[in-house]
């Protein structure tokens, strides 16, 4: 038979049966994602290394069910539904046995094998749990306490299972029972690198947080049992999920809450053990507790195993003998008190894995009625690493056993067939392996029989032991001694040679328990622990028959033979395709080795051996007949028939059996070929006959057609030519009535045109030269008008320019002025002349308001006339339009009468234009008036706002004269009781020179005023009070003290400017805190907003200090310098700057001349304050440090609470610059990005197409929401869901197959990586239309560029990591001294500067606290 393109799904039927034709069938299959391949009965299984979840759904299952063998593809449902037919209709006992090295499948096989016999003997659930559920469920339990990684295999089941599963006479389930052999202790406390302990383990180390507290746990890292390997985590596996699936699988099997709490105190338990060491004591060979790691462990372990610490201690570190005369107490060394301690681990976790199998066996029950069965064996495969020990020895041992039992089997079927058929069959060969098994387990001289013996012995080591062996077995073929070695062996199994160290056979055999440990966990509080190890009977402890692992595990073996040869096999061999457990490779080499270790090679030699091609008379007449039809003729006999072919053919080595005809290997092959060469002679034959007959007919056909072709047309002809004829005669006289009406309409057309157009060109004369006279009137209307505004425009300019000059003079003089006032500031009378100056200048701005006063009194008496004024003028402008429209109306009604005499009738209208022209002139003359009357209206409100601002203004003039005044004061107080020469001296000089510069303003603008407008006051006499001042410290305290509590209130915004941050910043530069060396108002306002945002919940309160601190830190930004700048001014002294007067006559530096200015130009100017660059001593430096730490701070409060609930801070961020929101919105988005992708990467319900339409939705609401929200919030929010959208749009896309590779990876799904697009594919699922995902060509190419990839560690990848907390601002050692926690974000303070805009803070309103007190003066909005 020839093979298919896909391979044979049963390689019995291949032509050529050999191991190279065996491999290449099993790879082809593989590339197809056909993991399952018949060899007879015996069905291979390839691990692919990826989820096929088609193949195993309840369709699957359906399609199986009752299905002949063979019929469908092969299947791991296919065996179970044979093994269960067979029962139910022969009512024998079924087995599967299921093999293969570890790695290559046979746990997951199980399940599958599990499952489906459910499926098949299941029954509805009813009250509680049903067997078939606890059988399933029971697998994730043993797993959990029996399987571990080693290096070929991440979920290695360390312990052989046989699970037998009973049915009912209806073939229903109704008990099952599970087997274990051999779990490996040693695993407990000793692993190597890579491989993993014990799964349950690492679970209960990933447990919830109350879990892992009440066990007082942490991270496998500490522990000793577990930290021998560098793995801890397998890749795809999370613990914490599979811890909780653990624990529904324990209530689905029915253990109870409290004996599950009691297994994982058990389980923690172990792990504190294996991190008590010991060190040396004081006495000779003792030991004691290193340290107090080591005794916390011991505590702990006695807490959890509810026993006496102590003597828990004497159990791990002493030992009892019991003498006829006295019993006595003897040390262990530190080596054996921790060989006793991994001894007590591995006891505990035997008994507690033995607790589990009986609670599972006891939980599910078994029915003693039951007469039939199916067992499936899951038992560990043939091993041989770089260390092999005793258990590689017994599992070994264990398959040496399967293998004889499966060539048995396969031999006897063979035999059966053939004998049967009643042929020849004495020379076909069978190797047997019984030597192997004698040499491992005859008595007296097996290996198992020597290494009980050894153990009976106390003085017995591993070196006897290996020497014994040698001694023994020097001639046997099966054993090698190695020749650099004195303690390992070898033996030559039928897999190939393994080397094993005897170094631990003799303790690993030993099957006791110390009596110490017996009686202290016997005597434990804990009902569960002490029914782990129940007292020994009397006569028990008494006796000392010795018990070995070896001798029980052999008993367990055999008695698991028993059961099999009991039982109808059948066989499934697992195979792994590689050692690097990944999908789509296939390595020969090792497939071909596992073939020959798991006989499957065997069996194909067997058959080779005999006759592996077989076919029935009736299939082999009905296909070679034709290679001989004489044999066929007449009624011969079918078996005659057939050894007539044969023998035709020159074939030798066939038999002829009973209903059968048995062939060579390689005989079906050239029978075929002989076959193929007549039916091609035939078929070559026959289509020349066919043909020949096709095209006769045709040519018949094509003729009889063709005439009658010809007859019909040429009639059709003559009826076409006829009715061409009289269509012509027809359209002559048709043509000649259409020309004729065809002139006659054009020629009235042609007439009516040229009176319309005569008509439009005399009225389009008139027009225009209407349009001229129009136009040449309104551009020298206009012409007037621009000239005017030129000539304004000009003198507007040079007004301003006269005043730009002015400044400027008056600038130099004030500047000349100024230093002449410096150098009289020296002399002894400086003090005085300032005052006297302030003095007169206080009498200026008086006389300037009544001159104020006496100007709006004359523009409202010069208002009123002009208001009259064009009353009267609007009142003639009235009349004149009523006596025009008086006129109108005669003129329309002479033009009625007089319409026969054309000329007078058009001067009339143009006479009537005219006065139209003219009325339509004075009304605008009047609109005209009356708005120059409506602005002149609201020039006098202006003025009249103005002038109660300039009132203001000089209002706190006043109020700053009267601090002068007092300062005054205190200073001449001072001068009196100080010596005449240190006068000038210290704060006196600083004050005087300050006074200087802030008096010479007003004087130059006193020289700069008319002669006239100089007003002289009186000068004051300096005369003391006698009633006590208040100290300048006291009054600057209570100015803080009221400003710390004004901004503890919550103060709001002002046109989206937080009001505390701006008073703050006002306060701070108007007192000059900024370039004082010591201050203590930066560390209150600190502590004020500390104190707010304690309560980290309080969204609001977060929100508005966010958006105060980053304007503070704004203005700070953009104001402060450091101190040693160029271009600065000389630092001030503290003293001066802190001081009443000094801030008061720092005030009066900018603001008269501006007044001045104002009051000559006629109009009040407003402009925004400008931050000026201040010298900033070490305090605000460090105030401004904070501020950036706290805005840091504040900022991760609210993103944090942000993330738990996003929409009611929504509202809250309107206040909060946009810069800010945005990158919260960015964070956010991108959270919900990599959150969303990665449930669609590792869920395979979310990889679907109604999930993505579910999906594709909420992002459209997303994106909406981004439109509405507007660049200035949202920002590039959207494009950090870049991933998801795209994933989301592959998943909704239709015809996916016909997409190629390119198109998905460039168009639409740019982005996403190999990787990505591979898991989305091979995971996509159809559950609304049915559809498939992608070619399988696209599928194959994406396996290639991972591949290629796969030596980059980020490309193999294909989650994303949340990277919201990438960005700090750079740390400040000493802010995080007063600041308890820090938190990042994706920010700087630059940023902040560059995002938002420039801060005008001088129109801000004070609050109602501070705005009435003097010492704030300075914060109220200077008048225009």
């Amino acid at each position: 038979m020839e093979a298919a393109a896909g391979g044979v799904d049963d390689m019995t039927k291949l032509s050529y049966l050999h191991e190279p034709g065996v491999l290449q069938n099993l790879a082809t299959r593989y590339e197809l994602n056909e993991i399952y391949t018949y060899t007879g009965n015996i069905l291979i299984a390839v691990n692919p290394f990826q989820r096929l979840p088609h193949l195993y759904d309840p369709h699957m299952m359906q399609q199986y069910k009752g299905a002949p063998f063979g019929e469908l593809s092969p299947h791991v449902f296919a065996v179970a539904d044979v093994a269960y037919r067979a029962m139910i209709h022969e009512g024998k006992s079924n087995s599967i046995l299921v093999s293969g090295e570890s790695g290559a499948g046979k746990t997951e096989t199980t399940k599958m094998l599990m499952r489906y016999l459910a499926y098949l003997g299941g029954r509805a659930a009813t009250e509680g749990r049903t067997v078939e559920q606890q059988v399933l469920e029971s697998n994730p339990v043993l797993e959990a306490f029996g399987n571990a990684k080693t290096v070929r295999n991440n979920n290695s089941s360390r312990f052989g299972k046989f699970v037998e599963i009973q049915f009912d006479k209806q073939g229903r389930i109704s008990g099952a029972a599970v087997r274990t052999y051999l779990l490996e202790r040693s695993r407990v406390c000793q692993i190597s690198d890579p491989e993993r302990n014990y799964h349950c383990f690492y679970l209960l180390c990933a447990a919830p947080q109350e879990e892992v507290e009440k066990y007082k746990l942490g991270n496998p890292k500490t522990f000793h049992y577990l930290n021998q390997s560098n793995c801890y985590e397998l890749v795809g596996v999370s613990d914490a999920h599979e811890y909780l699936a653990t624990r529904r699988a324990m209530d689905i099997v029915g253990i109870s809450t409290q004996e599950q709490d009691a297994i994982f105190r058990v389980v923690a338990a172990i792990l504190h053990i294996g991190n008590i060491e010991f060190a040396k004591g004081k006495e000779v060979d003792s030991s004691v507790l290193k340290d107090d790691k080591s005794k916390f462990h011991l505590d702990t372990t006695a807490e959890l195993l509810m026993c006496d610490s102590g003597a828990l201690g004497d159990a791990l570190c002493k030992r009892v003998m019991v003498t006829p005369e006295e019993v006595i107490k003897r040390s262990l060394d530190p080596y054996n008190a921790t060989v006793s301690r991994d001894g007590l681990a591995k006891t505990i976790y035997s008994r507690l894995f033995d607790w589990l199998v009986d609670k599972i066996n006891s939980s599910i029950g078994q029915d003693p009625n039951s007469k039939s069965l199916i067992g499936v064996l899951d038992i560990y495969g043939f091993e041989s690493f770089k260390l092999n020990s005793f258990e590689q020895f017994c599992i070994n041992y264990t398959n040496e056993k399967l293998q004889q039992h499966f060539n048995q089997h396969v031999f006897k079927m063979e035999q059966e067939e053939y004998t049967k058929e009643q042929i020849d069959w004495s020379y076909i060969e069978f190797v047997d392996n019984q030597d192997v098994l004698d040499l491992i387990e005859k008595k007296p001289g097996g290996v198992i029989a020597l290494l009980d013996e050894a153990c009976m012995f106390p003085k017995s080591t591993h070196e006897t032991f290996s020497q014994k062996l040698y001694q023994t077995f020097q001639k046997h073929k099966r054993f090698v001694k190695p020749k650099l070695s004195r303690t390992d062996f070898t033996i030559c199994h039928y897999a190939g040679e393994v080397l094993y160290q005897s170094d631990q056979f003799l303790d690993k055999n030993k099957d006791y328990v110390v009596a110490e440990h017996q009686e202290l966990l016997s005597a434990s509080k804990c009902s569960f622990i002490s029914g782990l190890f129940p007292p020994l009977p009397e006569e028990t402890s008494k006796s000392s028959k010795f018990s070995s692992i070896g001798a029980r595990f052999k008993q367990q073996l055999q008695a698991l033979m028993e059961t099999l040869n009991s039982t109808e096999p059948h066989y499934i061999r697992c195979v792994k395709p590689n050692n690097v457990l990944k999908p789509a490779i296939f390595e020969n080499v090792n497939v071909m080795q596992q073939l020959r270790c798991g006989g499957v090679l065997e069996a194909i030699r067997i058959s080779c051996a005999g006759y592996p091609t077989r076919r029935t008379f009736y299939e082999f007449l009905h296909r070679f007949g034709i290679l001989a039809q004489e044999a066929l003729e007449g009624n011969c006999d079918e078996k005659v028939a057939c050894k007539r072919i044969l023998e035709k053919k020159g074939l030798v080595g066939f038999q002829i059996g009973k209903t059968k005809v048995f062939l060579r290997a390689g005989q079906m092959a050239e029978l075929d070929a002989r076959r193929t060469e007549v039916l091609g002679a035939a078929a070559k034959t026959i289509q020349g006959k066919i043909r020949t007959h096709i095209m006769r007919k045709k040519f018949v056909n094509w003729r009889k057609a063709s005439i009658s072709v010809q007859a019909i047309w040429r009639g059709r002809l003559a009826c076409k030519l006829f009715d061409q004829m009289r269509r012509v005669a027809a359209a002559i006289k048709v043509q000649k009535n259409q020309r004729m009406h065809q002139a006659r309409r054009s020629y009235k057309h042609l007439n009516a045109s040229i009176l319309v157009v005569q008509t439009a060109l005399r009225a389009m004369a008139a027009r225009n030269t209407f349009r001229y006279k129009k136009q040449s009137k309104a551009a020298v209307k206009i012409q007037a008008r621009y000239r005017c505004h030129t000539a304004h425009v000009y003198h507007k300019k040079l007004k301003r320019a006269a005043i730009v000059a002015q400044c400027r003079w008056r600038g130099k003089i004030a500047r000349k002025e100024l230093r002449k006032l410096k150098m009289e500031a020296r002399e002894t009378g400086a003090l005085k002349e300032a005052k006297d100056k302030l003095e007169k200048k206080v009498e200026e701005l008086t006389w300037r308001v009544q001159l104020e006063k006496r100007m709006r009194t004359d523009l409202e008496e010069a208002k009123a006339q002009e208001l009259s004024k064009l009353q009267s003028s609007m009142e003639a402008l009235q009349a004149k339009l009523d006596e025009t429209s008086a006129k109108l109306v005669k003129e329309r009604e002479v033009a009625r009468a007089i319409e026969e005499a054309p000329p007078v009738v058009q001067q009339t209208e143009t006479s009537l234009q005219s006065e139209k022209q003219r009325a339509d002139d004075l009304e605008k003359k009047r609109s005209e008036e009356q708005q120059a009357n409506e602005e002149k209206q609201k020039k006098m409100e202006e003025t009249d706002v103005k002038m109660r601002q300039f009132q203001e203004y000089l209002r706190r003039l006043e109020e700053k004269l009267a601090n002068v005044e007092s300062e005054n004061k205190v200073l001449r107080q001072q001068a009196v009781s100080m010596a005449p020469s240190k006068i000038l001296s210290g704060r006196s000089k600083s004050i005087l020179q300050r006074n200087a510069e802030s008096v010479h303003v007003s004087s130059g603008d006193s020289k700069a005023a008319p002669e006239s407008n100089n007003i002289s006051s009186p000068k004051k006499e300096f005369d003391f009070d006698d009633k006590p001042q208040k100290s300048l410290n006291e009054k600057q305290q209570e100015n803080q003290d009221l400003l710390i509590r004004c901004i503890a209130q919550h103060l709001g915004f002002a046109g989206n400017r937080p009001v505390a941050a701006c008073i703050i910043y006002k306060c701070l530069l108007h007192w000059r805190s900024f370039e004082v060396e010591r201050t203590s108002v930066f560390d209150r306002i600190i502590q004020t907003i500390g104190h707010a945002i304690e309560t980290q919940d309080n969204n609001e309160v977060l929100a508005y200090w966010l958006s105060n601190a980053s304007t503070l830190l704004l203005l700070l930004q953009r104001t402060l310098k450091a101190s040693g700048s160029t271009g600065m001014a000389p630092q001030r002294r503290r003293s001066s700057s802190a001081t009443l007067f000094g801030r008061m006559t720092q005030s009066f530096r900018g603001t008269p001349q501006g007044v001045n200015l104002s009051l000559i130009n006629g109009s009040m100017v407003s402009g925004v304050e400008t931050l000026r660059q201040v010298e900033a001593k070490y305090p605000a430096l460090l105030f401004k440090q904070q501020l950036t730490a706290y805005v840091e701070k504040i900022y991760g409060m609210i993103r944090d609470n942000l993330k738990k609930e996003i929409s009611p801070l929504l509202g809250l961020c309107i206040q909060v610059p946009p810069f800010l929101v945005r990158k919260v919105f960015t964070q956010i988005f991108s959270f919900i990005n990599v959150q969303l992708f990665n449930s669609l990467l590792l869920r395979r319900e979310c990889c679907s197409f109604s999930n993505g339409e579910y999906v594709k939705a909420g992002l459209a609401e997303l994106e909406h929401w981004c439109y509405r929200a507007t660049d200035e919030y949202a920002g590039s929010a959207w494009d950090e869901l870049k991933h998801i959208r795209q994933a989301i749009g592959f998943l909704v896309i239709h015809q996916k197959p016909k997409k190629t590779l390119d198109e998905i990876s460039h168009d639409l799904c740019p982005v996403l990586s190999i990787q990505q697009l591979y898991r989305i594919s091979t995971m996509y699922w159809d559950d609304k239309y049915g559809t498939h995902s992608v070619s399988p060509e696209v599928i194959s190419n994406m396996r290639v560029l991972m591949t290629e990839d796969s030596n980059n560690p980020v490309s193999n990848s294909f989650l994303l990591d949340d990277d919201s907390r990438l960005f700090m601002l750079p740390s400040i050692a000493h802010i995080m001294l007063t600041i308890p926690q820090k938190k990042s974000i994706p920010f700087s303070v630059d940023d902040i500067s560059k995002s938002m805009e420039q801060i005008d803070i001088s129109d801000i309103e004070p609050p109602p606290l501070i705005r009435e007190n003097s010492g704030f003066v300075f914060l109220l909005p200077p008048p225009e």
